[in-house]
């Protein structure tokens, strides 16, 4: 058998020309930009569209301070900010936000609430009152006016809330002694410790003082 059949085999050469098929790196990197691409585009494509949605709002029909209004709202508007922002009444103060210091406590037909934990959406048809529908023109109500009487109020901030509450309390029948006064009032918090005085005030108001 001739000696060149079992001679060296010369190495393949490497072709100067592009590639057949893609190496596996390339492959991945292709992809990889291209998915980022197409994703931002998606992204950018939905933002405006997404900017331009209104959150969805509602038409209530309420009465307060025995006003008769009407109101549109977005679904999510508590009671607190519909008073607050939308109609004007401050007195009704936001504290904690969260139910817990009873600052915002208004009477819903007749019933001590959390404006903060109240949706207004919920209200229709309701009766509310706030600090500011309590007196007769220049005439204070009792519990404000033995408020005043009692001093008891130190920076005021709870004030409308406390005055509110203890309306309620007075309605309810619950103020048959101190101890049954303190009991119903221990949703309104005051961090200026005036709790006797206005125990005090709220006893004068109901006229076992």
């Amino acid at each position: 058998m001739s000696s060149e059949l079992h001679g060296p085999v010369a190495p393949p050469t490497r072709s100067d020309g592009p590639s057949a098929a893609p190496t596996r790196r390339t492959f991945i990197a292709t992809t990889t930009a291209v998915g980022v691409v197409v994703a931002g585009g998606a992204l950018l494509a939905e933002a405006p569209a997404a900017a331009v949605e209104a959150p969805p709002g509602s038409r209530v029909y309420l009465t307060v301070n025995g006003a008769r209004r009407k109101v549109t709202v977005d679904n999510r508007t508590s009671l607190l900010d519909l008073l607050r922002e939308h109609i004007g009444l401050t007195g009704t103060k936001k504290g904690c936000d969260a139910g817990a210091c009873g600052a915002c406590t208004v009477l819903v037909d007749g019933r001590r609430v959390n404006a903060c934990l109240t949706l207004a959406v919920r209200l229709e048809g309701a009766e509310v009152t706030t600090v500011e529908g309590l007196a007769d023109g220049d005439r204070l109500h009792a519990l404000q006016q033995a408020f005043i009487d009692q001093d008891a109020f130190q920076c005021g901030y709870c004030t409308p809330g406390q005055i509110v509450s203890g309306v309620g309390c007075i309605r309810e029948g619950r103020t048959g002694s101190p101890e049954e006064i303190r009991e119903w009032m221990s949703g309104n918090i005051c961090r200026c410790g005036c709790y006797p005085k206005i125990v005090r005030a709220i006893e004068q108001a109901a006229g076992r003082k």
